[in-house]
């Protein structure tokens, strides 16, 4: 390859596009994709209207959300278009208006239903990255940047608050919905421990399942303390006879042996005595049928709350729940007898990163649930003084602003982590490049975590083996290689299901197995 060309493919690589993409395409993912899907989860706004005896209970409907560009409003009432060169020049954020369609609807239950009142409002505003798919300066010449004082050069891929410039960090993070063995001491005893992050809709539940050193199975998840037998457990969620929890297990002799032992331990015989007894553990002192209520609660909500998906019945949850819960035993078991290594923490197939999209998403979720909760507040207020009930009275949208703006402009962001924003480092252009492709761990600067700052060979063409800080945060910051493509999550799972069942994957939730076209 001569020069010329040489040239030209190393122009094109370098190119603005490249450095900060995984900004952009994450960002303009969550725009297109990701806010709407936020709404879609709240889906509606109850209220307390409708307690009192003679009232019709209100609710608010929430349906389409959009994005416009930047703008900025004068003294004088006008809007106009917003640049970022004007919003760092005039100190003020450059942020587009968020318009929502919402629906008061009263009735329901006995009475019939009725629109009260229908509308397009203004939620708030949301800070707009700079480069980014609603962005004014998107898709311009290097001729009209220069025209309105941008640098054509400038990677783009940080906010603007208050004149500011604001990167978001791309944030390490372990692999949620995965199942990882490892060993751990308790009371001076070596166990196995199998453990998962179960996420969904933001939330996140830890789920253990534990072999002490009698043996014995115990799992642990939210709202529950302590731990719970593993065979109560799969027994509540369906799997009765023992036959079944075995086979469901392992086929394994050894397995088989080590699960014979905790089935003789056993408490529970039946699915009914199984909730029972967790009822007791959930709602201790409460009457039968709360205990009862409260059981069937918890595992449907708590426990592996990633396995509930739209339109499959809780039976066929619940019995997911039991096979991965007994997927989580047999990885305890293999470790116990040597069949597996303990699961890395540090190697990279084990992690996920965090980037601008999904930490906005984050972001977006709980800003959110506070507008709900004013707008709730706003209605009751408004039919408590007899006022006419109206959308865009009850939408302070203020409320929305604030919740997006002030994180990205201290860093401290939703679930307690901090330094989530920086300020872009200006000090030359490849200090900017270099700030956009940075990384950071969620691990405390002041514990000696010594494997987790090494280098790993999973980091080889990803990660950059040098270029880290010296000093407390050494091997916790680190940037990005050179040539490293950040890949996305699938957006449209169920295509992809339907695709594995195509090729002759069993057992796939919510897909009947498409039969497998025969080989000529």
């Amino acid at each position: 390859m001569d020069r010329q060309k040489r040239r030209a493919v190393s122009r094109e690589y370098f190119s603005r596009d490249r450095l900060a993409e995984h900004h952009f395409r994450s960002f303009n993912s969550f725009l297109e994709r990701g806010m709407q899907r936020v709404v879609d989860e709240k889906e509606s706004i109850e209220t307390d209207i409708g307690d009192k005896e003679g009232q019709e209970p209100v609710r608010v409907d929430l349906a389409d959300v959009r994005v416009e560009t930047p703008r900025v409003r004068e003294a004088d009432g006008s809007e106009e278009l917003l640049y970022p060169q004007e919003a760092r020049l005039r100190n003020i954020t450059y942020s587009a208006p968020v318009f929502m369609e919402m629906d008061i609807v009263r009735g329901g239950e006995e009475e019939p239903e009725q629109v009260v009142d229908t509308a397009e409002t203004k939620i708030g505003r949301m800070p707009i990255m700079v480069g980014s798919s609603k962005c004014n300066i998107h898709d311009f010449s290097d001729e009209e940047l220069i025209e309105i004082g941008e640098d054509p050069a400038d990677p783009g891929g940080y906010f603007i608050v208050n004149g500011s410039e604001r990167v978001l960090m791309t944030s390490e993070d372990l692999a949620p919905n995965k199942i990882l063995a490892e060993y751990d001491t308790k009371y001076g005893d070596e166990i196995q421990v199998a453990k998962t992050f179960s996420q969904r809709r933001g939330y996140r539940a830890l789920v253990l399942c534990e072999r002490n050193r009698e043996g014995l199975l115990e799992v642990s998840f939210p709202s529950v303390s302590g731990s719970i037998d593993f065979v109560t457990l799969v027994r509540a969620l369906g799997l009765e006879s023992d036959e079944e929890i075995v086979h469901r297990v392992s086929d394994d002799p050894e397995i088989v042996k080590f699960m014979l032992e905790n089935l003789e331990a056993a408490e529970v015989g039946s699915t009914n005595e199984a909730i029972e007894t967790l009822g007791q553990r959930v709602a201790s002192g409460q009457g039968k049928n709360y205990q009862l209520k409260r059981a069937n609660y918890v595992i449907d909500r708590y426990l592996l709350p990633h396995l509930h998906e739209e339109g499959i019945e809780d039976e066929e949850v619940r019995m997911n729940k039991a096979v991965y819960l007994c997927r989580m035993a047999e990885a305890c078991f293999e470790l116990a007898l040597g069949r597996r290594e303990s699961d890395d923490k540090d190697h990279y197939a084990n992690k996920r990163l965090k980037v601008s999209g999904d930490l906005m998403k984050d972001l977006f979720r709980t800003a959110l649930n506070k507008l709900a909760r004013d707008v709730k507040y706003q209605l009751e207020r408004a039919n408590m003084r007899n006022r006419q009930l109206s959308v865009s009275t009850v939408v302070r949208s203020d409320v929305l602003t604030e919740r997006l703006e002030h994180p990205i402009a201290t860093g401290n962001w939703v679930g307690g982590r901090s330094g989530v924003s920086q300020l872009v480092d200006r000090t030359d252009y490849m200090g900017v490049l270099s700030h956009l492709r940075r990384l950071r761990s969620p691990l405390s600067r002041s514990q000696p975590h010594f494997e987790a700052r090494d280098l790993h060979a999973t980091q080889w063409g990803r990660i950059c083996p040098s270029e880290t800080p010296e000093g407390p945060n050494c091997g916790l910051v680190k940037n990005f290689a050179q040539a490293m493509e950040l890949s996305q999550n699938v957006e449209d799972e169920r295509e992809l299901k339907r695709e594995l069942a195509s090729m002759g994957v069993n057992g796939i939730p919510g897909i009947e197995t498409v039969e497998a076209p025969a080989d000529d």
